[in-house]
């Protein structure tokens, strides 16, 4: 380091151009008139040459993994009863009920297994039947809130179900 050189405090926003070197002390001058004294091995030169020749390497990002239990978006279960079998045809209303009421509660405790925190229920919006089926359901169960998804319908057709 000599008089005239550009230098940067090492851990501070502070630099300038060296007015005196005293052995280990340097005294340099700020943008603003201002005279510093640090010592050497506090100082770095300011040379932007010596990064002319480097070959700057940009890396893609890293692409952020979210586990299913961070996962924002919740877990949709549909109970219409056409997606749950092939032929809905072939079964009475009760069969119907009892199989919903079934799926209902295995999803639930794949979503406790799972340690997911949210589950949307589709019951839709009919005569009122499986709406009532999945309320008396979530009732009887301990450790998760839920309430209906669109809060300013009385019916919305879905609960958003969160565990705790």
């Amino acid at each position: 380091m000599k008089i005239g050189d550009k230098v940067s405090v090492v851990d501070e926003d502070l630099g300038g151009v060296i007015t005196s070197v005293n052995g280990n002390i340097v005294v340099f001058k700020d943008e603003y008139g201002f005279t510093y004294q640090y010592p050497k091995e506090k100082l770095v030169p300011k040379n932007a040459s010596i990064y002319e020749n480097m070959k700057v390497v940009q890396k893609a990002e890293p692409r952020k993994v979210t586990s299913k239990k961070h996962d924002k978006n919740p877990l949709i279960l549909d109970l219409h009863f056409h997606n749950l079998v092939k032929n809905p045809n072939d079964y009475d209303s009760f069969e119907r009920l009892f199989m919903q009421k079934e799926k209902l509660v295995q999803t639930i405790n794949f979503c406790r297994k799972n340690h997911l925190k949210r589950l949307e229920i589709v019951h839709g919006i009919g005569d009122g039947v499986l709406q009532k089926l999945v309320w008396d359901v979530l009732e009887s169960q301990t450790g998760l809130d839920f309430y209906n998804k669109e809060i300013l319908h009385h019916q919305s057709g879905a609960v958003m179900v969160e565990f705790h």
